[in-house]
């Protein structure tokens, strides 16, 4: 769920040649089931209700409470690994399209939003973060298993050396299947 501000946030921060990486507030399950009940609204949620919350566990941090869009520090000149979300993650159409999206070889769950990360950064776009700015809610719920983890993990060490931008099956290989099937029809 997006902060109440994530739009206009993320729209200060976009600048061409770069792409906006955000990160995300976990909740708990149970301070899920309550958002889903509409016993919980976390637009209307004020700084004591998340502190209220922080300190029973029902959310990891309170970083989305102070906002600071002009925050120093914002542009990544190299690519690193660390705090790469796709969940909350602001790219320009052509350029996402240039590296031709997520790359679909990765199975299951683990690192296809690094690899995109690494892509971009290999075309010559940089990364903004948008901490303070951008936050979303991550509502729980079950994960998917990581039981390829290593081995998406192993895929992108190795394209840290290789220097590729195209994803190997990415956008441009749904749209020829929707072609396909348009044909077929």
């Amino acid at each position: 769920m997006p902060n109440p501000r994530f739009v206009e946030n993320h729209t200060a921060l976009r600048a061409p040649g770069f792409f906006v990486n955000g990160n995300r507030v976990l909740v708990s399950e149970s301070l899920t089931q309550k958002i889903l009940a509409n016993e919980v609204d976390l637009s209307l949620a004020h700084w004591p209700d998340w502190f209220r919350w922080r300190l029973a566990g029902d959310v990891n941090k309170l970083i989305h409470l102070l906002q600071w869009k002009n925050a120093p520090l914002r542009q990544e000149q190299k690519f690193r690994w660390k705090k790469i979300r796709s969940c909350n993650f602001g790219v320009w159409r052509e350029n996402f399209l240039q590296v031709n999206g997520f790359d679909e070889s990765f199975e299951g769950w683990g690192h296809e939003d690094a690899d995109l990360v690494l892509r971009l950064f290999n075309a010559g776009f940089k990364r903004k973060n948008g901490f303070c700015a951008t936050e979303v809610y991550h509502l729980w719920h079950k994960e998917n298993s990581r039981n390829n983890e290593q081995s998406n993990r192993q895929l992108v060490k190795q394209r840290l050396q290789t220097g590729l931008i195209r994803a190997v099956r990415g956008v441009d290989n749904a749209l020829n299947v929707e072609g396909v099937i348009k044909q077929l029809n």
